[in-house]
């Protein structure tokens, strides 16, 4: 009798599987088109950090009205500043960001790529969908609240979002940017949305078949 594998899952069965899954194809492709139109609309930086455009707001409506309208223009910019401080905050904690790391990826691997004819089999034993998610919940239950992961990533957003603030209060609006509030609405923020709609329209077959 052949003694079981040293490795209880076939991780490279499952990456292979996962790279050639049209899901993932069709997830980076949607992703990759979305951002790029996204940046397209990102203000110049120098128009961000433009000195002569700040000033002390008077009261506490006319700092909110400003950072309303300020989040509207230079939306893909203040996204970018929040991820630069939470990209800052995990690379100087190497562990939380290899925490992180591998959970995405475990997600990635184990079920959302996954194809429905390698299933997750662990010493002999298969996993079916709903234990797998069960699992994956639970590790990620355990990361975010009994690591320093979770902390930590509500820190450095904290951080972002009161940078975008301060900035929003005290950046004057210009009056040429109202009439393109609108154009940005369709950019950064529907990215997430339609890239999942796309990997989800993609494995909707084999998801009704095996999993109903």
């Amino acid at each position: 009798m052949s003694s079981p594998p040293i490795l209880p899952v076939s991780v490279t069965s499952l990456y292979k599987s996962s790279v050639a899954s049209p899901a993932l194809r069709a997830f980076a492709s949607r992703s990759s088109d979305s951002l790029r139109r996204a940046f397209a609309g990102r203000r110049p930086w120098t128009e961000l950090a433009d000195h002569t455009a700040f000033s002390r707001p008077d009261t506490l409506a006319v700092a909110a009205s400003r950072v309303r309208k300020n989040a509207s223009y230079f939306r893909v910019n203040y996204l970018t500043v929040v991820a630069a401080v939470l990209a800052f905050s995990l690379l100087s904690h190497p562990f939380s960001l290899l925490t992180l790391v591998s959970l995405l990826a475990a997600w990635l691997l184990l079920y959302v790529f996954r194809q429905q004819e390698n299933p997750v089999v662990v010493y002999g034993r298969t996993f079916s969908d709903a234990e797998t998610l069960g699992v994956l919940i639970a590790l990620t239950v355990i990361v975010f609240f009994l690591t320093s992961v979770g902390s930590l990533l509500l820190w450095a957003a904290l951080v972002g979002s009161a940078i975008v603030c301060v900035h929003g209060a005290f950046r004057v609006p210009e009056d040429l940017f109202l009439d393109d509030q609108e154009q940005m609405g369709s950019g950064l923020f529907s990215y997430v949305g339609g890239a999942a709609s796309s990997a989800a329209v993609a494995t909707a077959p084999s998801v009704i078949i095996s999993r109903a």
